[in-house]
């Protein structure tokens, strides 16, 4: 069951209009993107523990990324021609012991300040790092935007719902307030709704038009994930239909504004080229080096999976960074992500070139 958490001020005649939307309403992109990238869990611990998610370690299970892996792990990417380095820790994961021990080992005060040390060994090996590490407060996202081509957090829902409850930085409001923080910080930025935790086909319209209104004020959003949330091993939650996805996408791409794309994650939806009809045009990150960390019973697909996406949706297929072009045209970046774009982009020429 869910509940209104008075998240943001609704306005029920664009809630009702955003409602009335249907997948026949849009066009399908012209073009659909993709990105490269290796995956780094630099920890498996986290303060929160959704039964939805299989990403988390119990305390006394959970791990830090020691320096040598996270090194061999980017190593890898790079020579598999990955351009994103994608950072993902569960929030506040230090509350855990053990972590807390292995970070004082390192020299290190919590996991954000050994964050920021990987993200400039990836930036130093060419690489551009992406960094989701839960809620944090502008301060953090500010100094994270010196080492980050971009940042992201799920906002999940404005909607009040069980799988949440007793969870405070699950809490929709603390969870915009961060993704407000992250434009105020002026980082490009991934947000997202996850669908079928018990909120209502409102609630989504309703978690739409939050994002819509902080990317109006900042301009900060670059992508909009509508993720399904999928069975593992901690839960049963029924997949949502394709109707519904279809339903949520098309809400998405009509609800946003249109710099924003929208992202379906291509190794847990089905019928791909149905929701790129729907108006998804982005495909996400997908990595041919590691696995998916936060749902590692759903594979990556390949790249050669993309293109028949692509083609069965007669669409084009393009490879993007981690960053879209119009943030690192407009000055967003710090001198040294900027820097790594620059080596990033003139590989991509090269490797076209010689195609």
């Amino acid at each position: 069951m869910a509940t209104n958490t008075g998240a943001r001020d609704v306005d029920d005649a664009e809630v009702e209009s955003l409602l009335s939307v249907t997948p026949d309403d849009i066009d399908t992109p012209d073009e659909v993107t993709f990105a490269r990238n290796v995956f780094l869990p630099l920890s498996t611990a986290c303060v929160n523990s959704c039964d939805y998610c299989a990403f988390y370690d119990e305390r006394g299970e959970a791990n830090l990324m020691t320096p040598d892996e996270v090194r061999e792990t980017l190593e890898r990417g790079v020579r598999a021609g990955c351009t994103e380095a994608l950072f993902s820790f569960g929030t506040r994961a230090e509350t855990y012991p053990a972590i807390r021990e292995e970070l004082n080992a390192l020299g290190y005060d919590d996991t954000l300040d050994y964050l920021y040390d990987c993200c400039v060994e990836a930036l130093e090996l060419g690489i551009l790092p992406h960094t989701n590490a839960g809620v944090m407060t502008r301060d953090e996202i500010e100094r994270l935007a010196e080492v980050n081509a971009s940042m992201g957090l799920m906002l999940e829902t404005t909607a009040k719902v069980e799988p949440h409850e007793g969870y405070a930085t699950k809490q929709p409001k603390r969870r915009l307030r961060a993704i407000h923080d992250a434009g105020r910080a002026g980082i490009p930025y991934t947000t997202g709704i996850l669908v079928g935790i018990g909120e209502t086909e409102r609630d989504r319209a309703e978690s739409l038009l939050a994002i819509r209104d902080a990317h109006r004020e900042h301009g900060h959003i670059q992508e909009v994930i509508i993720q399904n949330v999928v069975p593992n091993e901690r839960s049963d939650f029924e997949r949502p239909s394709l109707e519904t996805m279809r339903k949520t996408v098309a809400m998405a791409r009509v609800g946003l504004p249109d710099e924003v794309e929208a992202q379906i994650p291509p190794n847990l939806s089905t019928d791909l080229p149905s929701l790129v009809h729907a108006g998804a045009g982005d495909l996400g990150g997908v990595s041919a080096v590691t696995d998916d960390y936060i749902n590692p019973d759903y594979d990556w697909p390949a790249v050669e999976r993309l293109r028949d996406v692509a083609d069965e949706a007669d669409a084009r297929l393009f490879e993007r960074l981690p960053v879209y072009p119009r943030y690192v045209e407009d000055g967003w970046l710090s001198e040294r992500v900027e820097e790594t774009v620059a080596q990033t982009e003139k590989r991509g020429v090269e490797k076209a070139d010689g195609a």
